[in-house]
C-alpha cells in the first residue's frame, strides 16, 4: 500500500479570483476584434472607401497585425516592470483606439483606430500572470479557462453585435467596447490579486521554442484557425442579409448555433482530458472546421442550410479555442511557458490580420466560393500537420491514479 499523496487539483479561491478575472481582460481584448466582424462589411459600404472589399478586410484584420508585433515585447516589459503596469498601459492604448475609429469618418481613420487597439497587445502579459498567480497543478486548468474566454467572447459578440448596432450604430459599439476597456482597469488595479514576488526578467528562449515540433504543430494551428475565421466574417454578413435575415436580426442565426456548439463543446473536452483522448478530439474538431468550410463554397446559402453548416463550423471552432491554449502550457519545455504561450499569440494575432487582408483580397478577385475554398485548403494543410501529432499528456493527478474516476 503506498502513502503517496497526491496533490489536490481543485483551485484554492486565490487561484479562481486571479484566473477568472485575468480570463475576463482577455476575452475583453478578443472582444476588440469580435464585436465588428457580424456587422463592418455591411456596415462598411456607408462610408467613404468601404467599397474596396480589400480597405474592408484590412479594417477587420490589422488589429491582428499590430497585435502581433507586440506581443513578445509586452511580455518582456511585464517580466522587468511587473505585469499590472504593462497590463494597464496596453488596456488605456486600446481604449483610445476604440475612441479614434468611434469618431472616424471613413476607413483609413477606422484602419487607423483599429490598429491602435491591437497595439495594446496584454495578451501574452495575462497569460504570463496566471502562471505566476497559479500552482503548477492547476496552471493548465486555469489555461483552459482562458481559451474558453475566448470562445464566449466570440459567442457573446456575434450575438450580441448586430443588436448592439442597431441601437447605438457603429461609433457607438466601439465606444462601448472602449468603456469596457476603461472598466477592466479598475479589474486589474482591485480584482486581480497581487502576485506573491515581484517576477524576475529571464531572456525567453525562442530558439529552444520555435524547434520544438508539437508547439509548431499548435502555433501553425491557431494560426489556420483565425485566419479562416476572420476571412469567413469577411463575407458571412453579406451573406445572411442577401438571405432576407436583416442585420439586426442576425441573432436569430447566431444564438442557437453558438449555444448548441457549446454544448457539443463542453463534454468533448471533458471526455478527451478524462480519458486522453485530446489528439482524437483535436483532429475531429479540426474536421469538423473543415466540413463547415467546404459545405459552405459547396451547398446553398439558404438559411437552414447555413445555420446547419455554421453549427458544424463552430463546434470544432470552440473546442479547437478552448483546448489548444492549455495543450501549449502542457508542452512549453521546462520553465518556458511564457516564451511558448508569446510564439503561440504572435502566430494567433498574425491569422486574425492575414484571414482579413487576404479574405478581402481573395473576395475581390475570385468571389466568396474563391474565399470558402481558400479557407478549406488551409485547413486542409493543418489537418495534415496535426495527423502527426504526439497525444498530449495526460494530466498528473491522472497519471497517478488512473483507476481513480471524479
Amino acid at each position: 500500500m503506498s502513502n503517496t499523496r497526491v496533490p489536490s487539483t481543485r483551485m484554492s479561491a486565490s487561484e479562481i479570483r486571479a484566473t477568472t478575472s485575468l480570463a475576463a481582460i482577455f476575452a475583453l481584448r478578443m472582444l476588440g476584434l469580435f464585436m465588428i466582424m457580424p456587422v463592418f462589411s455591411v456596415y462598411a459600404k456607408t462610408v467613404p472607401g468601404g467599397d474596396n472589399a480589400l480597405l474592408v478586410g484590412l479594417a477587420i484584420g490589422i488589429y491582428g497585425l499590430t497585435q502581433s508585433l507586440l506581443y513578445i515585447p509586452y511580455g518582456w516589459a511585464s517580466d522587468k516592470l511587473g505585469r499590472k503596469p504593462v497590463i494597464i498601459a496596453g488596456l488605456v492604448l486600446f481604449a483610445f483606439g476604440s475612441l479614434v475609429a468611434a469618431f472616424a469618418h471613413d476607413m483609413l481613420w477606422i484602419i487607423i483606430g483599429r490598429a491602435i487597439q491591437g497595439a495594446g497587445a496584454i495578451s501574452s502579459a495575462v497569460t504570463a500572470f496566471i502562471a505566476d498567480l497559479t500552482s503548477e497543478a492547476n496552471r493548465t486548468k486555469a489555461m483552459a479557462i482562458v481559451g474558453g474566454s475566448i470562445g464566449m467572447s466570440f459567442a457573446v459578440a456575434i450575438i450580441a453585435a448586430p443588436i448592439v448596432f442597431r441601437w447605438i450604430g457603429m461609433s457607438g459599439l466601439f465606444g462601448a467596447v472602449g468603456v469596457l476597456a476603461v472598466a477592466a482597469i479598475g479589474v486589474v488595479i482591485w480584482v486581480v490579486p497581487n502576485p506573491p514576488a515581484p517576477p524576475v526578467h529571464v531572456k525567453a528562449p525562442f530558439f529552444e521554442v520555435l524547434h520544438n515540433p508539437e508547439l509548431l504543430r499548435l502555433n501553425f494551428g491557431v494560426y489556420a484557425l483565425h485566419a479562416t475565421q476572420t476571412a469567413l466574417f469577411v463575407i458571412l454578413p453579406q451573406i445572411l442579409v442577401a438571405q432576407g435575415l436583416p442585420l439586426d436580426s442576425s441573432w436569430q442565426m447566431y444564438l442557437p448555433v453558438m449555444g448548441l456548439s457549446f454544448c457539443l463543446m463542453v463534454p468533448a473536452i471533458i471526455v478527451g482530458e478524462k480519458h486522453g483522448k485530446m489528439k482524437s478530439i483535436l483532429l475531429g474538431a479540426i474536421t469538423a472546421v473543415l466540413i463547415g468550410q467546404l459545405c459552405l463554397a459547396v451547398f446553398p446559402h439558404t438559411l437552414w442550410w447555413m445555420a446547419a453548416m455554421l453549427l458544424v463550423y463552430f463546434t470544432g471552432f470552440n473546442v479547437l479555442e478552448a483546448s489548444q491554449p492549455s495543450l501549449v502550457s502542457k508542452l512549453a519545455p521546462g520553465m518556458r511557458k511564457g516564451a511558448a504561450m508569446g510564439v503561440y499569440n504572435t502566430t494567433q494575432a498574425l491569422g486574425l490580420f492575414s484571414g482579413g487582408a487576404l479574405g478581402g483580397l481573395v473576395l475581390k478577385s475570385a468571389g466568396q466560393n474563391g474565399v470558402f475554398f481558400a479557407c478549406s485548403g488551409l485547413v486542409l494543410v493543418w489537418l495534415i500537420i496535426a495527423a502527426t501529432m504526439k497525444p498530449p499528456p495526460r494530466p498528473a493527478h491522472a497519471a497517478a491514479n488512473p483507476a481513480r474516476t471524479a
